[in-house]
């Protein structure tokens, strides 16, 4: 089992008054996962899951409304690490197996001690009822379960009675009606006290209720489309519609699981580098199921690829004690050169075989992708800390040897595939970091198609000429993605809009095109070329690929518009069979387009190659 211990290789500033909330808040991502609250001294705090995490934890810092508790809570918080999960429902799973081997205090003391509730579906009734459970499993009838909180089995029941419309009253309610109840009426019930469903359809619904919550998706898909196709043969419509319909919300909502799956122990290892930091995550599973996390930031000066990072920190974590144990498989986010010499050290000095590989499927890939996920995520939120950027500003300010710290930083960038549909990108940075609210788009018209350099015209013309229009604030350093051409462009324009008082520097790639061998060039001319650790270059790095992200996901957007027009009927290799195939499955076209390659490739006949032909056909043709 894991420690509590903060997963910090490199121990927390211990000059740190308070947790910076605002500035971790600003780049937490809105997506479903579970953060880990630490103190200062790296001990586990609390817990939690959430279907948003921005919202969820920004809750913690309201000034008011908070609980005694929360308070006392939230005023021992040093760092907050985050996991994000592919559902709300594996975020459960996760929270449930976190708190389980971490035993957090405030979650001991925030939650009532009465057991975890389960689901009961019971057994020996005319027409069987669901229920939440909690205490002795004294009734005859199925449970499901454990879930983490009260609060899962409602959300879980609630889908249940939209989707498949078995009772969830009181017996008492039921035996005594003779009419159907409001619950009838709005479709969230199949009225089978007053007879509304038949003996036959009303077991059919329970069955199929059971194998939803057993997490049998394919035998349940299975039997759902072979039901709409019957009740479709038989020209029973708003049956099949219902079948239908039953098909898209399982598609929608209904976990993987991937928490938890299969009875292997291993360490999923993901590493993220970004200029200034470098993130190294592991997940533990532990019997199939994730049981803790943890982040590593090491320092290393020498090593600036993944597989160099991941090298040496998988033969210093295995051969120095920093890990739970010793599993018999490692998955790492990169292929390493010294696989074997490496597995060989480890078995040496543990006794204990070890595999290393980067090459996994199904739900190792999607442990992989969460681990690699959440190393990015954290590295951001590390680097975005308002401490860390107030220091690599102030190094800016020396390093251009400019009287005042730079207070606004915006970047330009271009993208385009060979000319076709150019969009240019600004970004916005300030002391406490990117400003998204302030980024822009420009999509280039009327230009020769390729010509960069007219292109960061427009778009710096448009920018000033707006800005200057609507007397609102200038950059006080304005970073051009270029060299002295498209520097000079940008002077130019400047110029012609009478502005004198932004600073612009070009950044160009270096000879060897590698981060951290940027060349800044000023407007007179001269070259600076700063060290690959000076704080001041990594955001001037930062804020470059903030815009050259935001230009190429612009690009790809504007691009993918103009070009979508295929249909199934056009995708080379996916005849009539597969057609059917695809759409009875998913239920309509429309859930076809929605489904990611994992879910393509569990059709009947739809390989995983094809599956990958197939969503690149929709979404990028």
């Amino acid at each position: 089992m894991a420690d509590n211990k903060h997963p910090s290789e490199e121990s927390c500033d211990n000059t740190a008054t308070a947790f910076d909330h605002k500035s971790f808040l600003k780049n937490l991502t809105r997506k479903p996962g579970v953060y880990q609250m630490y103190d200062k001294s790296g001990d586990i705090l609390y817990v939690g899951k959430a279907k948003n995490l921005k919202n969820r934890v920004t809750s913690y810092f309201r000034n008011a409304g908070l609980t005694t508790k929360t308070i006392a809570l939230v005023s021992r918080i040093n760092t907050i690490e985050i996991t994000v999960a592919p559902s709300e429902a594996e975020a459960l799973v996760l929270e449930h197996n976190l708190i389980k081997t971490q035993k957090p205090p405030f979650n001991i003391l925030l939650r009532d001690d009465k057991s975890f509730p389960y689901i009961f579906l019971s057994e020996g009734d005319t027409h069987p009822r669901l229920s939440l459970h909690r205490g002795s499993k004294k009734k005859k009838g199925r449970y499901f379960g454990p879930y983490p909180n009260v609060s899962a089995v409602r959300e879980s029941l609630n889908f249940l009675q939209k989707t498949f419309g078995v009772r969830q009253c009181e017996d008492s309610v039921y035996r005594n009606r003779t009419r159907p109840c409001l619950l009838f009426q709005i479709d969230r019930c199949s009225g089978p006290c007053v007879d509304n469903i038949s003996k036959e359809d009303y077991a059919q619904d329970v069955n199929q209720t059971a194998l939803f919550l057993d997490g049998k998706s394919d035998t349940l898909h299975s039997a759902l489309a072979t039901a709409m196709e019957q009740a479709s043969e038989k020209l029973q419509f708003e049956q099949a519609a219902l079948y239908r319909d039953r098909i898209t919300s399982l598609r929608q909502v209904q976990a993987q699981q991937v928490m938890e799956a299969g009875y292997r122990n291993m360490d999923v290892i993901a590493c993220a580098i970004a200029p200034g930091g470098i993130c190294v995550h592991v997940l533990f599973v532990r019997q199939g199921r994730v049981v803790g996390s943890k982040n590593y930031y090491p320092k290393d000066k020498l090593e600036n690829t993944e597989p160099g990072v991941l090298s040496a920190f998988v033969g210093h974590f295995y051969l120095g004690g920093s890990a739970m144990d010793v599993p018999p498989y490692v998955v790492l986010s990169h292929a390493i050169n010294d696989n074997e010499t490496v597995c060989d050290a480890i078995k040496l000095h543990s006794g204990k075989p070890i595999k290393i590989t980067s090459n996994v499927r199904t739900y190792r890939a999607k442990w992989l992708a969460m681990a690699l996920q959440a190393a990015r995520l954290n590295l951001q939120s590390r680097l975005n800390n308002a401490k860390t950027l107030q220091q690599r500003f102030e190094m800016l300010q020396n390093a251009l040897q400019s009287d005042e710290t730079p207070n606004r930083i915006e970047c330009f960038d271009i993208s385009h595939s060979s000319g076709e549909s150019t969009v240019a990108s600004c970004v916005v940075f300030d002391q406490t970091g990117p400003l998204k609210s302030d980024y822009r788009r420009f999509n280039i018209e009327g230009i020769q198609a390729g010509d960069d350099y007219a292109a960061m015209e427009q778009a710096l013309n448009r920018r000033y000429s707006r800005l200057q229009k609507e007397s609102k604030p200038l950059p006080s350093l304005l970073l051009i993605d270029g060299g002295k051409g498209q520097l000079s462009k940008a002077t130019s324009v400047l110029h012609e809009l009478g502005i004198q008082e932004i600073d612009i520097i070009g950044v160009a790639k270096g000879t060897t095109r590698k981060a951290g061998f940027e060349t800044l060039i000023k407007p007179n001319g001269s070259e600076l070329v700063l060290e690959s650790d000076n704080p001041a270059l990594h955001l001037i790095q930062q804020v470059r690929d903030e815009a050259h992200r935001f230009a190429i996901t612009g690009h790809k957007q504007r691009r993918d518009v103009k070009r979508r027009t295929s249909t199934l009927e056009n995708i080379p290799g996916v005849g009539p069979k597969r057609r059917k195939e695809l759409l009875t499955h998913f239920g309509g076209l429309q859930e076809v387009m929605r489904a990611n390659v994992d879910d393509l490739a569990k059709v009947p006949g739809i390989s995983k190659k094809m599956a990958e032909e197939v969503y690149s056909a929709l979404h990028s043709e």
